[in-house]
Parts: structure tokens; C-alpha cells; sequence
């Protein structure tokens, strides 16, 4: 259900200094993933209430809300996808967290949001993270994180995910800034760009579809 951690209340001045505090470190080690979400909690207040206003106007998007489902391993039928055919949603999500050794259950709750329904889709942005990479086909690299930050960056306008497509570069190599540069880069914005909402989707009631169909449905240029 879409039961959520009771939110922590912040004034602005509270609200301001947590949010520099989180950028500093955020900035300084990608790594501490709390941070990161602080970062996105605390500086996502416009960009959630476009996101929303987003998924009201589409009629999957409106359900997703109004049933405000949960992705966990608790809610999702893990086993159940693992065994679906090749080339489904629900077998590409599985074998995604399997290969990179994490479950539905790594994310965050959020604390930071006071709204009830901007909470719920920052929850649902973060639960989805993983769905985003399967549907795009991106490696949980550098490359491949970078490339998605761009799409999410673009779609949902949320600073977090701007700042690590922006800033995430600057650590790169010689032979993945080329790469970046070339091949990574200009897809990432030809889909964003381009791609039908990917915050709008109910994944859960989409487990069996082709992932091929998936994207030419939503518009997404395969990467090659």
C-alpha cells in the first residue's frame, strides 16, 4: 500500500542549512547515498509539484496515485518475475537486481517532504530508480548512472538529479569522457527530450511486457 515514515517538519532556515550541508558532502563523496537523498528531499519542493501535476494529467499516471502502489520485496513477486520469458519488464527488473546484488528494498524513505502526495512520489521516484535503468537499458556504472541522471534530470526536473548529471562528468576518465562525450551524452538528451513521462508508468501492472514494446511505446531510442 502507500503507507509512508511519518515526514520530519523543517523551517526554512532548518530546510537551508541541512540543504548545503547534504550539496557539501554529496558533492564531495557520491557514495554517502543519504546525503544524496537529503539533498533530493530538501531542494525537490517545485519540481515534485510538476511531476505530480504530470501524472494527474495522464490517466496511468493518475492511478498510479490514486492506488499509490509500493515496490519492495514484501509487495513485488520477485520470484514470480525471475521465471517470466526473456525480454519482459519483469524479468529484465530482476535480472537487473540480481546482477547488481540489490533489492527493491535499498531506498530511502522520505523524510524531508512535508505533503503527503509530493512525499509519495519522491518515494515512487526513488522505488522506480532501478525500473528507469531496465526500461533504458543503462549499466549501474558511471556511464550508465550519468546517462540516466540526464533523463531524470530532464523529465522530472528535480536539482538532485541535474546536479549528479552535471557534476558526476567530472570524475570521469579520458576514455569514458569520450565515451560520455560521443555516444552517452547525446542519446541521454535525445531521450529526455523525446520520452514519454517514465514517472507516468505502473510498472507493476506491466511486468509482462516486452521491454522492446515498452520503448517504442514511450519513445526511447535504444542506446547502441
Amino acid at each position: 500500500d502507500g503507507s509512508q515514515t511519518p515526514a520530519i517538519f523543517l523551517n526554512g532556515f532548518q530546510r537551508t542549512v541541512l540543504s548545503i550541508g547534504a550539496a557539501a558532502v554529496a558533492l564531495t563523496n557520491p557514495a554517502r547515498h543519504d546525503m544524496v537523498a537529503t539533498l533530493g528531499e530538501t531542494t525537490g519542493y517545485r519540481a515534485l509539484v510538476r511531476i505530480h501535476e504530470q501524472m494527474l494529467a495522464d490517466e496511468e499516471g493518475r492511478l498510479v496515485l490514486q492506488e499509490k502502489p509500493r515496490i519492495s520485496s514484501a509487495s513485488v513477486d520477485l520470484p514470480g518475475l525471475r521465471v517470466l520469458p526473456e525480454g519482459t519488464l519483469g524479468r529484465c527488473y530482476t535480472d537487473f537486481l540480481d546482477h547488481n546484488k540489490v533489492t527493491p528494498d535499498s531506498r530511502a524513505s522520505v523524510l524531508f517532504v512535508d505533503d503527503a502526495e509530493l512525499r509519495y512520489v519522491m518515494q515512487r521516484y526513488r522505488e522506480v530508480h532501478d525500473l528507469f535503468h531496465s526500461v533504458l537499458g543503462m549499466p549501474t556504472n558511471m556511464l550508465g548512472e550519468v546517462a540516466v541522471k540526464w533523463v531524470e534530470a530532464m523529465q522530472t526536473g528535480l536539482p538532485m538529479c541535474a546536479g549528479a548529471a552535471l557534476f558526476g562528468p567530472l570524475r570521469f576518465k579520458p576514455k569514458q569522457r569520450s565515451k560520455y562525450v560521443t555516444k552517452y551524452l547525446p542519446w541521454a538528451v535525445k531521450v529526455g527530450r523525446e520520452a514519454k513521462p517514465l514517472m507516468n508508468l505502473y510498472y507493476e501492472k506491466r511486468w509482462g511486457q516486452q521491454v522492446s514494446e515498452l520503448r517504442k511505446e514511450l519513445n526511447i531510442v535504444p542506446f547502441v
